[in-house]
């Protein structure tokens, strides 16, 4: 098991380190993978950071690398501080997800609000990472470039 997790790994990295195009354009695709990787759009962040990385010109294998910021392990910590975020942005940093006492018709109220929130969060935490991995990502590649 050890042995095909350190397989895995070292082509991950591979992968990585053999992207030969400007650090600009590396670094854009890995930013927008890592925006893309923010949201709670299982399934679709991949196709969703390539998509965007295709549109903007930037390297989409580093796309598809960078939305693996979700992923099993961190879905839960990384949806709940966006809720939170958004809950700030919103001037409604309640405790409380859902209320306790909801009639139906509330049900879809809250369900929009906790949508916003969620989403509100997830730009911008996905805006914050993307620029600070990608400006990482870009002096990686730079000082790559002048070896």
């Amino acid at each position: 098991m050890r042995f095909k997790r350190d397989i895995t790994y070292k082509k991950i990295l591979s992968l990585f380190r053999n992207q030969n195009r400007s650090p600009f354009f590396n670094a854009k695709g890995l930013a927008i993978g890592v925006f893309s990787g923010c949201f709670p759009f299982f399934g679709f962040q991949t196709l969703m950071g390539v998509f965007f990385a295709k549109i903007a010109k930037g390297n989409i294998v580093l796309a598809a690398i960078g939305t693996w910021i979700s992923n099993p392990f961190t879905y839960i910590p990384l949806y709940y501080f966006n809720y939170r975020v958004g809950s700030i942005f919103l001037n409604n940093p309640s405790n409380k997800i859902l209320e306790k006492s909801l009639v139906i018709d509330d049900l879809w109220k809250q369900g929009r609000i906790f949508s916003l929130k969620l989403l509100l969060g997830s730009s911008c935490v996905g805006i914050l990472l993307a620029l600070i991995c990608g400006s990482i990502v870009f002096f990686i590649y730079k000082i790559k470039s002048k070896r």
